[in-house]
């Protein structure tokens, strides 16, 4: 009952109360994304969903202050610098990880980037994505209900690597292993097929086959007719698999476990956060495959607002602006309308479209949902918003 209640009362301070009774004072918020160059697009799919949260909220004191960061560290740092000396003491921004450099700068104001990477961020920089850790935890969920104890997670050797390590660490995941393997697909199989045994596993086959062939048994024709069928002989010694990759890379590593006659009907198949890529339903032989994400029927509502109101389709990065101001504008209030950078130090939680967020001690985590892509659908499996 006091969840309930507490999560009607961040609805009706979000988007409800009448503000009058409170200060007069304009609410300025920064924000930083690029708004010409290659990214343009996405800068300003950004700036149109901060405006539909705007309206939502009604408080006239809001004001956003966009900066065009032209993609660039040097810009970003540039354009917050004149976002400070306006007052701003609360930036969202910004998009790419390679932008927050030099923001460490600006002590007094406090980053919300929109990247989901926390390794060596400065400190007054928030990463406010979907992370690793989220993702992890809610993974952690699913293998206690489903029984999964002997977990292999597979990592590409790329720079996402380090935050998948330290997730790893930090979320205490009980895994059999790890497997990191390379992303180049000449080398991926190879790597695969070690992982699975499958040359031992392939060889079995060929030995049993050979021994029926020259034995006497009763119904060895029958019975090398069924072997020859099959691909291999031969437990693996796990019973899960979380693929850290996405898209075409995704695919070609649930390929080459196919390959090595491991199925997604054999083990179970779990990736990270998809946000719902419907290619994924295409793809019937990798399927059932388990991943945790955002709030499914939310993404859906909200591209249809954003739809209804541009004639155009958001991106996801901009689902994600449209709750962050949400987010700052219900700590402020929890504040007394007070803004200074402890909001972010406090520990609240706080109910967006995207999910539930957790901030403490100047960090951001989401409680995500978890779903199946299955049989032409995304089900959900468990969830808590």
């Amino acid at each position: 009952m006091k969840t309930l209640f507490k999560i009607i009362l961040i609805f009706l301070i979000v988007f409800g109360f009448n503000k009058k009774v409170f200060s007069e004072e304009k609410i300025k918020i920064g924000l930083i994304v690029p708004l010409s160059g290659e990214y343009q697009k996405i800068g300003k799919s950004i700036v149109k969903s901060i405006r539909l949260a705007v309206n939502k909220i009604n408080d006239p004191r809001i004001i956003i202050l966009p900066k065009n960061t032209k993609s660039s560290p040097e810009e970003s740092l540039k354009v917050s610098k004149e976002l400070y000396e306006e007052g701003v003491k609360i930036i969202i921004g910004p998009v790419f990880n390679t932008s927050i450099s030099y923001l460490g700068e600006l002590e007094d104001v406090t980053f919300l980037s929109f990247t989901n990477k926390v390794k060596n961020n400065p400190k007054n920089v928030i990463s406010s994505g979907v992370n690793a850790v989220s993702q992890i935890n809610t993974i952690k969920k699913f293998q206690k209900l489903n029984g999964l104890e002997r977990t292999v997670f597979l990592i590409p050797n790329v720079e996402f690597k380090k935050e998948i390590e330290a997730a790893i660490s930090k979320t205490k995941i009980e895994l059999k292993d790890k497997f990191i393997y390379d992303v180049d697909p000449t080398l991926l199989t190879a790597q695969i097929e070690k992982l699975t045994r499958y040359p031992q596993r392939k060889q079995n086959l060929i030995d049993e086959i050979t021994r029926l062939e020259n034995s006497n048994e009763t119904n060895k024709k029958s019975k090398i007719e069924n072997l020859k069928k099959r691909d291999t002989i031969g437990g693996i010694n796990f019973d899960s698999v979380i693929i850290a990759d996405f898209d075409e890379s995704l695919k070609s590593v649930a390929t080459s476990l196919l390959y090595t006659d491991v199925s997604s009907k054999r083990i179970t198949y779990i990736c990270l956060n998809q946000w719902f890529d419907k290619t994924l339903l295409k793809e019937t032989s990798l399927q059932p495959i388990y991943f945790p994400s955002i709030n499914k029927k939310n993404y859906e509502e909200f591209t249809i607002e954003y739809k209804d109101n541009y004639n155009d389709y958001p991106n996801q990065i901009s689902f994600l602006s449209y709750d962050l101001v949400g987010l700052v504008y219900y700590l402020i209030y929890k504040n007394d309308f007070n803004i200074d950078e402890k909001i972010f130090y406090k520990k609240n939680k706080f109910k967006g479209k995207i999910g539930i967020f957790e901030i403490n001690k100047n960090k951001i985590s989401h409680i995500l949902n978890f779903y199946v892509a299955e049989n032409n659908n995304f089900r959900k499996i468990f969830w808590f918003f």
